[in-house]
């Protein structure tokens, strides 16, 4: 109940001061107005005055007033935008007041403080237009209640136990993002907590104990696991780790899921987040928030977060009518791999697959990897050890453009004998390559170590595909292939690669900069914004970590050869696309290699998956790279560009330092950036 003023004259005077003295606010109605002609957001606006959305919100909609401390600043910014946006006049209406300062305008427009103004800045649209989600897909929780969002949106946040953040997230947040694809699901809001906001909801600062840090989760008795537990929610199998999902069944369609991600449990790693963690919250909202619209909301690791891109490009399942009843249920979705895992064919698995342990295989294994190779230093002339430089070239996202327009198995796998080699099938074949006769200062083709084969031995059918364009027969002697086929992997590509363009145009690298200004804009732009270097890091490692999760092998110290685990129980356990994709980047690479003999007469000294490294005249790839007369680039060989598949600058060393390496065995495209670089699969 509201309180009656004790004295009604006293009060009537002291409003009718306030009108005198113009202390009065404008109407609610007119500060949304003034506000929004201006282009001022609530947050902007409530940055400035030091005070929470909820505040503002309360002010232009006539339920509170400013608190007298508050109440100046606030008038001095409404009379200053009322002078530079007047409403239109009318003869009821008084002439506006008086303009305050300049200065009080300027300060309300500043953003969030951020050590990334130029990533906020940039981020001007990356709130969902979808009004279910009005505040963006996620939000990082500090302990003293702010959850901060995209944009610089700063949301009040009253719980003190996880359970009641839950609920509000799901709630009143605003938080969560649209599907990707009309057959899939909206993706989870996800709570980044800082490690104050995870002391103040009952959690541990770090894991704690022994058995804590080697499983990465809250034992099963923990207090918090408990509350969860009590509410009706649950955990799923990997428990309350760095990346928690709590959920309950959904109800209808209405999905009851939060994603968590605990940032002093390390949930988000420096190799893919470089020095994301230790940003303000604002900024790791920025950062987040722009991976989660140019990618995918993070739901755990990027490698995680790869693989969960694939299934919500290409959903399971589709609705369709039932024959008969008409009813609308669930069917399998073309193109996509189905809700049900199948079993690899035998020389596709592992070792340890229940497939290889129950049937006894003894037939060999694919060996699709990356290239590790060194030449031969008794094969190097006399004329490239005389020259000055070592000069390594890095192909952008080699996997992403190797994914593009692949086609690959969707079904299971059929097994043939005596097969005739079909480039256009995709699967695994059981050929002898032995006999082929290639240049030893190239490495082989069909091998990761770039040595001859010695033998029969199975092969994705890109490898032996390019054994046919190098103008060798082909009899598979056996083969395992897929009667379904689709380009699974084409919206993933797709996506992957807008972003990986549009972050780099971020940073200033385009496609548009000559070969020099190309090389010139790559040497510094991880220091022109550090947030979007980071957005960077964290695509490309979505890129290696998603494939390399398609043959994600089984962990902990109690598994057993022939048990199942969970990673190859769900659809996208499919290491023949893992194998597809590695093949068809290794092909690439050699293509590449060969046309730059063709063009150049040169040799490679190493290659490491996507390094190869050169001997040159000069310490910059323009110094051995072929152009034509004209200066442009020939096509064929390696290329300078920011485009997946074109090439970048990896280092340059000594000529002497890479022989010396070379001759102990060791890998100048390692080393050549001047640190071990590490062939990362995401396995």
């Amino acid at each position: 109940m509201s309180s009656q003023p004790s004295d009604p004259l006293a009060a009537v005077d002291a409003l009718l001061a306030a009108v005198e003295a113009g202390q009065l606010l404008p109407a609610p109605a007119e500060r949304i107005r003034l506000r929004e002609a201006a282009g001022l957001t609530q947050a902007a606006v409530a940055q400035a005055l030091g005070v929470r959305i909820p505040s503002i919100q309360a002010w232009e909609d006539g339920r509170a007033e400013p608190k007298p401390e508050r109440l100046q600043a606030y008038r001095r910014l409404l009379d200053g935008l009322a002078q530079r946006y007047p409403a239109p006049v009318t003869p009821e209406r008084a002439a506006p007041a008086a303009a305050p300062s300049h200065q009080a305008v300027a300060e309300a427009a500043v953003r969030p403080a951020s050590t990334s103004r130029r990533a906020v800045a940039k981020k001007a649209a990356t709130t969902s237009a979808d009004p279910r989600f009005p505040h963006g897909p996620l939000a990082v929780l500090d302990g003293d209640g702010s959850a901060y969002g995209v944009d610089g949106i700063v949301l009040d946040c009253p719980a003190d136990t996880v359970i009641e953040l839950v609920e509000w997230t799901l709630k009143e947040s605003g938080l969560g993002a649209a599907r990707l694809n009309r057959n899939g699901k909206d993706s989870d809001p996800l709570i980044v907590l800082t490690a104050s906001a995870a002391v103040k909801l009952g959690l541990p600062e770090r894991l704690e104990g022994p058995e804590e840090r080697r499983s990465l989760r809250l034992a099963d008795d923990h207090p918090v696991v408990k509350q969860i537990g009590k509410a009706k929610w649950q955990l799923t199998q990997r428990g309350f780790g760095p990346w928690a999902r709590i959920y309950r069944k959904a109800q209808g369609s209405a999905r009851q899921c939060v994603q968590l991600a605990v940032l002093s449990w390390d949930a988000l790693d420096t190799r893919s987040w470089p020095g994301v963690a230790d940003m303000s919250p604002a900024d790791i909202a920025n950062v987040l928030g722009t991976y989660a619209q140019r990618v995918i909301t993070p739901r755990g690791s990027t490698a995680v977060s790869g693989l969960e891109l694939m299934t919500a490009l290409r959903p399971p399942t589709r609705a369709v009518q039932e024959n008969g009843t008409g009813a609308w249920v669930p069917g399998y979705n073309p193109g996509s791999l189905g809700s049900e895992p199948v079993d690899p064919a035998p020389p596709e698995a592992i070792a340890e697959h229940p497939v290889v342990v129950r049937s006894g295989w003894k037939g060999g294994f694919l060996n699709e990897e990356a290239y590790q190779w060194v030449r031969d230093p008794g094969l190097l002339s006399d004329e490239e050890c005389l020259l000055p430089y070592a000069v390594g070239l890095d192909l952008n996202t080699a996997f992403l453009a190797a994914a593009a327009r692949l086609v690959v198995g969707l079904s299971a796998p059929d097994r043939f004998h005596r097969p005739v080699f079909n480039k256009k099938i995709p699967g695994s074949w059981l050929a002898d390559l032995s006999h082929l006769d290639l240049d030893p200062r190239l490495p082989s083709p069909f091998t990761p170590d770039g040595t001859r084969p010695t033998g029969p031995a199975w092969y994705q059918t890109h490898t032996l595909a390019y054994a046919q364009e190098l103008g060798h027969d082909v009899h598979p002697v056996e083969a395992y292939l897929r009667r379904e086929t689709g380009a699974y992997l084409d919206p993933w590509h797709d996506r992957l690669k807008t972003a990986y363009l549009d972050t780099l145009a971020d940073l200033g690298v385009t496609a548009e900069l000559t070969d020099a200004e190309f090389l010139a804009a790559m040497e510094h732009h991880k220091q022109a914004d550090p947030a979007m270097a980071a957005v960077l890091s964290a695509i490309k490692a979505t890129v290696k970590g998603g494939i390399g999760k398609l043959r994600e092998r089984p962990q902990g110290r109690t598994y057993r050869d022939g048990d199942p685990w969970p990673a190859m129980q769900r659809p996208t356990w499919r290491p023949d696309i893992r194998a597809a994709v590695i093949s068809k980047a290794r092909v690439n690479m050699h293509r590449k290699l060969a046309n730059m003999v063709k063009l150049t007469g040169l040799y490679p000294l190493a290659v490491l998956s996507d390094c190869v490294v050169y001997p040159s005249p000069g310490a910059s790839p323009l110094d051995f790279l072929p152009y034509d007369a004209s200066g442009k680039p020939l096509m064929g060989g390696f290329r300078l560009g920011p485009t997946p598949g074109l090439a970048k600058l990896e280092g340059v060393q000594e000529m002497s330092w890479a022989v010396d390496l070379m001759e102990k065995g060791l890998n100048p495209a390692r080393h050549i950036k001047g640190g071990d670089a590490v062939l990362d699969d995401g396995e």
